[in-house]
């Protein structure tokens, strides 16, 4: 049994990651979800431990110190952080992972896990996002523009993921996140040929 593979998902904030991955996670179980910390507030219905590991910022930073995160940044006044010690167990296990992280946590991933499998999912416009954004109805009117204008910023990083899948209809955003995922398991590496 070979390493495991790393897949990391990013996106602009309302463009449905949660979403799309909670989708993918129940029909397809051949994916590990890794979950990040982060120091901001659960929103109505997560739970910590499932959708983040919710930390007060002193225990956050302590993690850092001890190196404990494999990617963290700050991001909408929050931070965020993906715990070390999960993932590179499944890895080591055979197991691939599925990281959801913003694009800056995306270029340390980058640095640390070179074969990593980049995915960035994008809104069908500019217009549909505010529009997300507006139905979740968790950010004030200062948060949303913040949100929007880092959207714009983050989508021009497209280029430097290996994927782009368009979230428009949520059933065919999963299905091409599932291909993307069987075609780069049944990719022959270079150890195969040996």
């Amino acid at each position: 049994m070979g390493k495991g593979k790393l897949f990391v998902l990013s996106g602009p904030s309302g463009v449905g990651k949660g979403t799309v991955l909670d989708k993918l996670l129940s029909d397809f179980k051949d994916v590990q979800y890794s979950v990040s910390a982060t120091t901001r507030k659960p929103r109505p219905g997560e739970k910590d431990g499932v959708d983040y590991f919710f930390l007060s910022r002193e225990k956050f930073f302590k993690m850092v110190e001890n190196n404990e995160f494999i990617e963290w940044a700050e991001v909408h006044n929050n931070y965020y952080g993906t715990p070390k010690i999960f993932v590179d167990k499944c890895l080591a296990e055979g197991k691939d992972v599925i990281l959801e992280i913003d694009i800056q946590g995306a270029r340390q991933v980058k640095k640390l896990y070179p074969d990593a499998i980049f995915i960035f999912l994008v809104p069908p416009s500019l217009n549909e996002l505010k529009r997300r954004l507006n139905h979740r109805g968790s950010e004030d009117e200062k948060n949303m523009k913040i949100r929007l204008n880092n959207a714009e910023d983050e989508l021009k990083e497209v280029k430097n993921y290996d994927y782009k899948v368009v979230n428009d209809r949520l059933d065919d955003a999963v299905e091409k996140l599932k291909s993307i995922i069987i075609a780069e398991k049944c990719k022959i590496r270079e150890e195969d040929c040996q």
